[in-house]
C-alpha cells in the first residue's frame, strides 16, 4: 500500500476546506489583519485558498486564481502581518490536530509566497 499524501493526511478537500475556514474566521477577527479583508468576497477567498492549499497538498484541486503576487498587490501587508498570519495559520491546524510535521508542510506552502505578499506595486518582478 502505498504512503498517504500530505492531501490524504489532512483530510482531503473537506478537511483542508474545514482548516481554512477557521483559519479565515481567525483572520477577519484579528484586531490588524481584519480590516484587510471588508468588501472582500469572503467565500471566493475561503475556495481559492482552499484549492491553493489543495493542490499544494497534493490533491487534485488546482489553483486558477490571479497569481499570488498580482492578487495582493493592493494590500499593504508588513512583515508582522505576515507572521501574524502564520501564527493564526498554526493556531487554526493546532485547532485540528494536524501533526506538527505536516502542519509545517502546510505553512511553508504559504510562506513561500512571503515576498509575493510583500510586493509593492512598484516593484517591478
Amino acid at each position: 500500500m502505498s504512503e498517504q499524501t500530505l492531501y490524504d493526511r489532512l483530510g482531503g478537500h473537506d478537511g483542508i476546506r474545514a482548516v481554512v475556514d477557521d483559519f479565515y474566521d481567525r483572520l477577519v477577527a484579528d484586531e490588524e489583519i481584519g480590516p484587510f479583508f471588508e468588501g472582500s468576497d469572503m467565500e471566493l477567498l475561503r475556495r481559492t485558498q482552499t484549492d491553493f492549499l489543495c493542490e499544494a497538498a497534493g490533491g487534485p484541486e488546482t489553483y486558477d486564481a490571479a497569481p499570488i503576487r498580482e492578487a495582493h498587490l493592493h494590500v499593504p501587508f508588513t512583515p508582522e502581518h505576515i507572521q501574524q498570519a502564520v501564527e493564526l495559520l498554526e493556531e487554526s491546524l493546532d485547532a485540528f490536530d494536524v501533526p506538527e510535521e505536516d502542519a509545517q508542510k502546510v505553512v511553508n506552502a504559504v510562506a513561500a509566497y512571503e515576498a509575493d505578499l510583500l510586493a509593492d506595486p512598484d516593484d517591478t518582478e
